[in-house]
Order: structure tokens, then C-alpha cells, then sequence
């Protein structure tokens, strides 16, 4: 049965997609709709099937399909296949509920858009090409829902294509995202030739037993992680996530929450025993995500954009989990993931109600009081804020950051040179993001529903987009129970779910972690009450002028920087090659191409137009004659009869 359902739960969005590409602007919205919603049910049911077939045969247990044979060289092969274990199950879950649940909300979000068929159409490839990328069995079809999620957040984030703003936000997206692409085909290419094959237990198998050098194993985990850090925005690669809010709404959901961004995550995750391997890019991978962490919390709290302020926040949610890798803890980056995954869709898409009601109005100092006029959907940011902040006990976001801080604690790495790096270290500086993550989604929070009213909310937050509202507020209140911390009753659901061999007893943890972990968000929120929250509040904005706010807003001057040491030192060049004889001999290629195809188009005229004059004058010739021999007269039509009689039979006698 699962030979069967495997290649049907990504075949149910791409048939979606491949629908509404073809019938664009011939079916109505609710049609266009209807079909989104119900190929990501289909797929989302067939999900929980596969996920009970699974758990119900034994531990080590996988499915696997292969579709058919992709290549076949001396000394390689790639097959297109499929394979579902535990990581890849959990996936899957994540990609196709969370996914519904933001199809289902858009339907309505999107409703009176008039490319709506397009902006379906790319959101169900979105989801096709990355349920291809978590089931892939061989890293080569991996790279195929690679490439497909990044072409479809190019689509996406271009939607509204008559604003330049937004098509230069998806070319920077695709630019950036590209960059780590080609480095992850480099590290493809090292694993291949190291090992004569990329499929991945075969990859992960020959790895083990030492069949590639030191060398060339820190060298592939670094191009591999290169790859995983653009697409998911990270030190040095963030820079395009930010302005990807230029997408709709929805868009910007299902890249943070179910697709795209978590994608460099899973990577890693599905490739642990490649990089426990590679110490000094393991070492790397936990410095880029502490050090993301604390940049994408400092630039979310001078922001004043609504969307912008999400969006810094991911980059640093996601810098959690690349710390959690680099520390070796990769269930508890999976973890995060997946709690991740729910509240950030739930602030997102009460983020792009609450847009909607007030004239799309985004800068949350035009807004507030929104309390009074959105209760439903404060109520909804709110949960979706703790959660994100890790409030302690009632949220999600708490149990996976709690095992993320506690994974980390333990951790250090021996470097070259008697160099070392103290899991100790890491710690405090999650700690440090996890009180700054609580102060800037609260100055948001305050800020845009408390306080004096601002820009007036009008009409009513569509039932169909309150129902996915509502599904993620329990989802982000209740979504984290399956994995307790070791002070709490001994429940360790979701680390048994990924790797039942293991032990996931914390003998060694101090008691004071988890309290650390949980008063600090709380200390996080008391600061933001007393700056914004008070009726009184000691401030309301953050001023403006001082260099290092200037600084923060502008993303710490990365755009700036890459500006000045890759944009403008490119275009000083195309400015000195303006003359250069190859554009000009190519130039005049084009033009002598075009004044060839003119001739030759004018040439074709004259003689069509020759040959259907000298047509038209014979077929008027014969009309003529005709008429002459029909004119109505006995005599002449008897001599003809005659005539052709005689003719016969001299015929016949001649013959």
C-alpha cells in the first residue's frame, strides 16, 4: 500500500498545480480554490495513513519506492525514488497540515485577486517540490525539490509583478539562493566521486566506514552547508528573507512556516552522520546560529514593519536550530521545526487579517488598539507571540527551545590549534536571544493592540480564515507536551518517535537550565510591558536617529556592504566593457540576423502573394470558360455530346 500512497501525495499537488497552470483565468475563484484545498487534504490525509503505517511496523522500519531509473554511467547511478523513515514522516506531516491549513486561509485571503489560478498554482507546486525534497532517497532527486522550491519562491515572492519592488525582491531571493545552490552541487559532486553514489544510505553508510578522507568529508559537509545556510537565511545569506515579505500573506506563511526556509534544517538533520564527522563545520554551523539568533533579534526590535519584524524573527528562530545541529542535537532542531512551524504560521496569517482590515497598513506605529476591534485576533497574535517567546509551560515554543538550551549546555568542540568552543558559551547567547525574542514580539504585541487606537479596523475576519486561525492556536499552545523536559514527567514522545534506539536520559543537566530557560522569556515580557505596554508607556518608539538603531534597522548594513563589494563593483565593469568589440560583434550578429529574417519574411510575402494572384486569375479563367459552356442552349450542349462521343470511340478504335 505504501508503494502506492508514496508517489501519490506528491502526485495530488502536482496534478493541482499542472490543473490550474493550464486552466488559468477559466475557472472561478472558488473553483481555483476548492481544487487547492482539497489536493493538500488529499495529501495531508494520505500523511496520516502513511505515518500509522509506519509506527505500526517496527522501529527500523522504512518504505521505500522507486519510480524508475534515472541514470546509469560507469561507476554511478541515480534512481528517482522515494523513501519515508521517521525524519522525512515528520516532515510530511508538517508540509501537508500546516500547508492545508495556509491554502485554506488564502483561498479566502486571495479571493477577488485576479491571478489567483497562478498564485494557487505555484503554492501547490511550492508544496510538491518540497514533499519531494524530504522524501527523496538519492541526494541528486533531493536537489530537484531543492531547485523547485526555489523557483517557486521566486513566483511567489514576484506575485504582484507590476511593482519593481517586487520583482527585485524575488530576484535577490533567487540571486542569493542560487549562490548556495552551486555550492551545494560542489558538495554533491565531492560526495559522488568519493563515493561512487548519492544515495543516501549508501552516502551515510560509506561515510561511516571511513571510505572518504578527513579531507574531502569536511570539504563536502562545508559546500553542503554553505547550500543549507542560503536557504534558509542565515549568516551571511540572510539578506533576502526580509525583503521576501513583498509576497502575499500566505506566501510569506508557508515559506517560514512549511517550506523553503526549513528545507537547509532537514538538510543537515538527514545528513547528521555526515557532519558529527566534520567537527570544525560542525563548530561553524553552532557559531553561525548563535550569532544569527542574536542579529535577527536586535534587528526585530527596531523594526517597525509588521511583516519585517516576522520575518527577522524567523531568521532567527532558524538560527536555533542551526545552533542545535552544529551542537549534534538534531532531534531538537526538528523539534523546533515543527513548534516553529505552527506559531509562526498562527502570527503570520493573523498578521496578514489584521493588514487586510485596516487598508493594509503595516508600520505598527499607525496601528494599535486593535484589542477592542480584533479581540479574536488579538488573541490569536498573542498565542502565537508566547509561543514564539517560549513562555514557560502553556506554549509550544517552550519544550522546544527548553531541549534546544538543553542540548547545548553540554556540548564543546576541540579545534585545530588547541583551540575550543564551550557549549557553555552557545548557551548564554541562546539564553541572551531568548530575552530579546520575548522583548520584540511584545513590543509588537503591545504596541499594535494596545495602547491608543490608531488606523480604524473595518469589517469582519472571514469565518474560513478564522478556521486555520484556530487550528494553529491549539497547535501552538498544545504542539510541544510530546517532549518534556527531564525536570518534568519523564515524556520523551517525540526523540523516541526519531530515533527509538537511543537514550534520551540528561543525567548531567543542572536543574537551574530549565528555570534559566524559563525565566528569562518571562523577564523578556516584563521588560516590553513596562517600555510599551503601561498606559503610561516609558517608550513608544525607538528613536531613530541614533547610528547603531540606524544601524540594526538596516540589517546590521549587510545590503550596504554587499552593495558596495559585489553590485556596484559589477556594474563599473559593464560600464568599462560598453564598448567592448565581442558586444559589438555580437550586436551586429543580432542585426544582421534581424535584417536577414526581414528579407526573408518580405521575400515570403511577395511570393505568397504572387502565387495567390496567378491562383485567383486561373480559377476566374476557368470560371469564365465554364460559363461559356453552360449558357443554356440545346443545340450546343447536343454538339458537345456529339462531339465527345466522336472523340471516344476514336479513342477505342485508335486503342
Amino acid at each position: 500500500m505504501g508503494e502506492i500512497l508514496l508517489p501519490l501525495l506528491i502526485l495530488s499537488p502536482l496534478a493541482a498545480s499542472l490543473i490550474l497552470f493550464v486552466t488559468a483565468g477559466r475557472m472561478s475563484a472558488y473553483a481555483v480554490g476548492t481544487v487547492a484545498c482539497v489536493s493538500l487534504g488529499l495529501s495531508a490525509v494520505i500523511s496520516i495513513v502513511l505515518s500509522a503505517l509506519l509506527l505500526s511496523g517496527p522501529t527500523t522500519g522504512i518504505m521505500q519506492v522507486t519510480l524508475w531509473p534515472w541514470m546509469h554511467i560507469a561507476g554511478f547511478s541515480a534512481d528517482i525514488a522515494f523513501i519515508l523513515d521517521r525524519i522525512s514522516m515528520v516532515m510530511i506531516l508538517v508540509v501537508t497540515i500546516v500547508g492545508l491549513l495556509i491554502h485554506i486561509y488564502a483561498a479566502r485571503y486571495m479571493r477577488d485577486d485576479p491571478g489567483i489560478a497562478r498564485f494557487f498554482g505555484c503554492m501547490t507546486l511550492f508544496v510538491a517540490s518540497m514533499l519531494v525534497l524530504v522524501l527523496a532517497s538519492d541526494l541528486l532527486c533531493l536537489f530537484i525539490g531543492w531547485e523547485g522550491v526555489g523557483l517557486c519562491s521566486y513566483l511567489l515572492i514576484g506575485f504582484w509583478y507590476d511593482n519593481p519592488v517586487n520583482t527585485a525582491a524575488a530576484r535577490k531571493a533567487f540571486y542569493m539562493t542560487r549562490m548556495g545552490d552551486a555550492a551545494l552541487l560542489c558538495g554533491l559532486l565531492l560526495l559522488a566521486t568519493a563515493t561512487g553514489s548519492l544515495h543516501i544510505g549508501t552516502v551515510l553508510a560509506a561515510i561511516t566506514n571511513g571510505q572518504i578522507t578527513p579531507t574531502a568529508l569536511n570539504m563536502a559537509a562545508l559546500f553542503i552547508l554553505i547550500g543549507a545556510l542560503a536557504k534558509s537565511a542565515q549568516i551571511p545569506f540572510h539578506t533576502w528573507l526580509p525583503d521576501a515579505m513583498a509576497g502575499p500573506t500566505p506566501t510569506s506563511a508557508l515559506i517560514h512556516a512549511a517550506t523553503m526556509v526549513t528545507a537547509g534544517v532537514y538538510l543537515i538533520a538527514r545528513l547528521h552522520d555526515l557532519f558529527a564527522l566534520a567537527v570544525p563545520v560542525m563548530a561553524l554551523t553552532a557559531m553561525l546560529g548563535a550569532l544569527t539568533i542574536l542579529m535577527g533579534a536586535c534587528t526585530a526590535l527596531v523594526q517597525s514593519d509588521l511583516k519585517r519584524i516576522l520575518a527577522w524573527s524567523t531568521i532567527s528562530q532558524l538560527g536555533y536550530m542551526f545552533l542545535a545541529l552544529g551542537c549534534g542535537v538534531w532531534q531538537a532542531a526538528l523539534f523546533h521545526l515543527m513548534t516553529h512551524a505552527f506559531f509562526k504560521a498562527l502570527l503570520f496569517l493573523t498578521a496578514g487579517a489584521v493588514i487586510v482590515r485596516t487598508h493594509h497598513e503595516q508600520d505598527i506605529f499607525r496601528l494599535g488598539g486593535l484589542r477592542h476591534t480584533m479581540p479574536g485576533l488579538t488573541a490569536a497574535f498573542v498565542i502565537g507571540a508566547s509561543a514564539l517567546a517560549g513562555l514557560p509551560v502553556v506554549t509550544a515554543g517552550c519544550y522546544s527551545k527548553e531541549m534546544i538550551l538543553s542540548g547545548v549546555w553540554p556540548a564543546h568542540f576541540r579545534l585545530p590549534h588547541e583551540l575550543m568552543l564551550s557549549g557553555h558559551f552557545l548557551w548564554g547567547m541562546a539564553l541572551l536571544g531568548a530575552f530579546l525574542t520575548a522583548l520584540y514580539i511584545f513590543r509588537c504585541v503591545f504596541i499594535v493592540f494596545g495602547g491608543k487606537a490608531g488606523t480604524a479596523a473595518t469589517g469582519r475576519t472571514s469565518r474560513l480564515m478564522t478556521i486555520p486561525l484556530g487550528c494553529l492556536c491549539v497547535l501552538s499552545l498544545c504542539g510541544g507536551i510530546i517532549e518534556m523536559p527531564t525536570t518534568f514527567p519523564p515524556l520523551h514522545l517525540f526523540s523516541t518517535l526519531l530515533d527509538p534506539a537511543a537514550s534520551h536520559s540528561h543525567v548531567d543537566e543542572p536543574g537551574w537550565l530549565v528555570l534559566a530557560g524559563a525565566v528569562v522569556p518571562l523577564a523578556g515580557l516584563g521588560v516590553a510591558w513596562v517600555l510599551w505596554g503601561r498606559p503610561s508607556p516609558v517608550m513608544r518608539e525607538i528613536p531613530g536617529q541614533a547610528a547603531v538603531i540606524r544601524f540594526a534597522r538596516t540589517g546590521e548594513g549587510i545590503d550596504i556592504l554587499y552593495d558596495r563589494l559585489f553590485v556596484q563593483p559589477f556594474r563599473f565593469l559593464t560600464w568599462l566593457t560598453r564598448h567592448d568589440i565581442l558586444d559589438y560583434a555580437i550586436t551586429g550578429a543580432g542585426r544582421l540576423t534581424r535584417t536577414a529574417s526581414t528579407s526573408v519574411l518580405r521575400a515570403r510575402t511577395a511570393f505568397l502573394g504572387t502565387l495567390t494572384l496567378w491562383g485567383t486569375s486561373g480559377i476566374r479563367w476557368a470560371d469564365h470558360l465554364m460559363g461559356q459552356i453552360q449558357n443554356g442552349r440545346v443545340r450546343w450542349y447536343a454538339a458537345w455530346i456529339a462531339g465527345g462521343l466522336c472523340v471516344a470511340l476514336t479513342m477505342a478504335v485508335l486503342s
